[in-house]
């Protein structure tokens, strides 16, 4: 089983170490190979994405990917910004299914910036598709009219076919949790989305033990502060996925506790945490791990369908924030405050 990985920018070297250190203690026969993306892709190779990497990637099982971003690279072309690296291989591995679990620890419930009440016992899948919709959609760009004022636009699209199998993925995670999907739109202002909800109704067809629920975007933006627990699994589209699993990840007390996955038809998957490369802490050693950590666990999971040692490395997480074991993000009084390595030790410890 081979594992391309790609720790980018900022802290990702750091957090993927510690994600690496994990894996090879289970002791599983998995071949490791690293190679550079985003800013450090165009660093070396003078492309976020470089043909080497690509190369990688399409020859591995799974790819463990750590974070990308560098603001001293914000002036290039935009094909040549690090954060292009992420778009390229969603596109040419298919990458269409975003999955974002957001989950509460108990250790963690007061971490939350709402009343741990709202959150305590909080389990959310949000599943993002991941390819299409106004990130992907032409035509675009900016141009100018014919009075002098320039116009920028970009175009919202999805295929029939891209909605069907997104909202497969959707229906049949939530039959294996809690057997409710909310399916979030924006289909009273957006033909688009009209048509969003239109296919998810029909796939809901093929799954009659799934209660089936749907929410306008700005509506469900509100009920994940006002009373998150109703949800379930969420399916949406790209751009409001982005913006809602980013609110998600906020009631769980820190974006650096989160991971995710981003599969194709062939459970071929990107695993990664959700946060950015955090230049302003990288390199001093302080960056909260856990996230990648878990992100490998999705992976031994999801591609590798290796249940129990996912289930171990979870297992641990949960002992080290029992057992006080905090970073920054996530400090509160009487801690065990500790460093990224410090904290990949204490999980090792657990396993």
């Amino acid at each position: 089983m081979k594992i391309a990985v790609l720790p980018g920018d900022g802290i990702g070297p750091e957090i993927v170490a510690e994600a690496l250190r994990v894996l090879k203690a289970i002791d599983l026969k998995f071949e490791f190979e690293e190679a550079p993306v985003g800013g450090a892709g165009y660093r070396a190779k003078a492309h976020p994405l470089p043909e080497d990497t690509l190369k990688l990637v399409k020859a591995s099982d799974a790819i463990l990917f750590g974070a990308v971003g560098d603001f001293s690279l914000d002036t290039l072309p935009r094909e040549l910004r690090p954060e292009q690296a992420i778009l390229g291989l969603r596109k040419e591995l298919n990458l269409f299914a975003n999955f974002r679990p957001a989950l509460v620890y108990p250790e963690l419930v007061h971490a939350s910036s709402l009343k741990p009440e709202v959150v305590a016992g909080l389990d959310i899948l949000i599943i993002r598709e991941l390819t299409g919709d106004i990130y992907f959609g032409k035509p675009r760009g900016i141009h100018t009219l014919e009075n002098g004022e320039r116009e920028g636009f970009d175009t919202m699209r999805y295929k029939e076919s891209e909605i069907r199998r997104v909202a497969h993925v959707g229906f049949q995670a939530a039959q294996k949790r809690g057997k409710r999907l909310c399916s979030v739109d924006k289909a009273n202002v957006l033909d688009t989305m009209q048509l969003w909800r239109e296919i998810v109704i029909e796939v809901s067809k093929e799954y009659p033990d799934v209660a089936l629920e749907h929410m306008y975007v700005d509506n469900a933006a509100m009920q994940l502060l006002k009373s998150p627990k109703q949800f379930d699994v969420i399916v949406t589209g790209n751009m409001f996925g982005d913006i809602l699993s980013d609110e998600a990840s906020m009631l769980t007390g820190s974006i650096g506790m989160l991971p995710s996955a981003s599969l194709n038809e062939k459970n071929f998957g990107l695993y990664e945490p959700i946060h950015g490369s955090a230049p302003d802490i990288a390199g001093k050693g302080i960056a909260n791990p856990l996230a990648t950590i878990l992100s490998a666990a999705m992976m031994l999971r999801y591609s590798f369908n290796l249940a129990e040692p996912a289930d171990r490395i979870e297992a641990a997480v949960k002992k080290v924030l029992a057992q006080g074991y905090r970073t920054g993000d996530i400090k509160e009084a009487g801690a065990k405050m500790v460093g990224t390595k410090e904290m990949g030790d204490a999980v090792l410890a657990a396993l």
